[in-house]
């Protein structure tokens, strides 16, 4: 079946065209994606400006058309926290369906959490034992741990690295004292949730998805993307402590021309690098490794679930 993907998240909108049956994996045929940064169109109460909700239902209309010419049967279509937490999101999802027929489902944080947890748990399989996912997105953190499909501890952060360079980091490079405010704030909110999470088990697996960890790890010696997926990527904390007060140093312009890191992702890389540090130093990882599925994967992977039942 030729599904269609689209993931609207606080950095980017991505349309993915994947042809998937059940008991095997995705297969993907077609990518189609904007960095439209809803984040930034939100206005001093939390609201999305109209621009920036203009501007999304015209990208959503524009997918649904470019996944119509690819053959797509089944629209799946997801909305994160930047929706879900928007004083306005009703009418924002409104103005989507109006303008291009698509219902965007909004996923809460513990939904990304399981959903992610998923994906990572079919591409490292049984074998793995007890895994532990951090996650790190646009607008929040996500962490969950199991030892089956469905993880048996998930929480979900307003520590996005997005969300967390607007709210502390305004200097290009951002004042130290920045820093270390933004430092502590991190370590205060995970420290409130890692019991919940180490009380469960010492996990045999610590995984990391999401750009953010793809591009720390980048830093730290891990293979570039165009070594495919399949070749294993590890970010050890002592590699990511080191790399921490060099890029909190840069300037942006300094930071994207560092190996692995995209330029519309560069701003963000400080903060996506403090919660990093911070949920590998309190959940106690000394490693972990990236994992090529995230969260559209595990959105692909539930729907082909349910039809075989």
């Amino acid at each position: 079946m030729r599904l269609g993907v689209l993931d609207v998240g606080s950095n980017t909108v991505h349309l993915v065209v994947v042809d998937g049956y059940h008991g095997a994996a995705p297969r993907s045929a077609h990518s189609y994606k904007t960095e439209l940064r809803l984040a930034e169109f939100l206005e001093a109460d939390g609201r999305i400006a109209d621009t920036g909700a203009d501007r999304l239902a015209t990208f959503v209309g524009e997918a649904v058309q470019v996944g119509e010419d690819k053959g797509v049967e089944e629209m799946l279509a997801f909305a994160t926290s930047a929706i879900r937490e928007a004083p306005n999101g009703d009418d924002v999802l409104d103005l989507v369906l109006q303008r291009s027929g698509v219902a965007l489902q909004v996923l809460s944080g513990e939904e990304e959490a399981r959903l992610t947890f998923l994906a990572v748990r079919r591409w490292f399989g049984w074998s793995s034992g007890r895994l532990l996912v951090l996650d790190i997105g646009g607008g929040s953190l996500e962490v969950a741990t199991g030892i089956g499909e469905e993880p048996d501890g998930v929480f979900s952060l307003p520590l996005g690295a997005g969300r967390l360079t607007r709210e502390f980091l305004t200097g290009d490079p951002p004042e130290p004292s920045q820093v270390k405010l933004l430092r502590k704030h991190v370590r205060a909110e995970i420290a409130r949730r890692v019991a919940d999470i180490i009380q469960l088990g010492e996990p045999s697996h610590v995984v990391g998805t999401s750009k953010t960890f793809r591009q720390l790890s980048r830093l730290a010696g891990a293979a570039p993307s165009s070594e495919g997926p399949y070749v294993q990527r590890f970010l050890p904390h002592a590699g990511l402590v080191d790399w921490l007060p060099k890029i909190a140093g840069m300037t942006v312009h300094e930071r994207a021309g560092l190996p692995g890191v995209s330029s519309g992702r560069a701003g963000q890389l400080i903060a996506g690098a403090i919660v990093a540090d911070g949920a590998m130093d309190l959940l106690e990882a000394d490693r972990l490794e990236v994992c090529p599925w995230a969260l559209r994967e595990g959105v692909i992977l539930r729907r082909l679930d349910q039809m075989d039942r």
